[in-house]
């Protein structure tokens, strides 16, 4: 989720008593896999947004999907070692 300004070894805080809008970012499980994305729409449509426009969207429809958050900051270690 760099291109959300989230790096590996963030530290994210998360809301679970917010309800997902399109445009946040979630913790969730897809396919019984953790992962973190924005929520999009395209058209009628749900789909989950990568950080990195190397990935496609991937829609929602078909998979099993469990929203675990909604992620409302993240903390970024400026430090080197910290945080990971």
């Amino acid at each position: 989720m760099e291109g959300a300004g989230i790096y590996d070894g963030d530290l994210l805080v998360v809301d679970r008593s917010l309800e997902p809008k399109v445009g946040n970012i979630l913790i969730m499980t897809l396919d019984n896999e953790l992962t973190c994305k924005r929520l999009g729409k395209i058209g009628n449509r749900h789909y989950l947004l990568s950080g990195n426009s190397n990935y496609k969207p991937i829609p929602l429809e078909g998979h099993e999907c469990y929203v675990w958050g909604v992620v409302t900051h993240n903390i970024h270690a400026h430090v080197a070692g910290v945080g990971k």
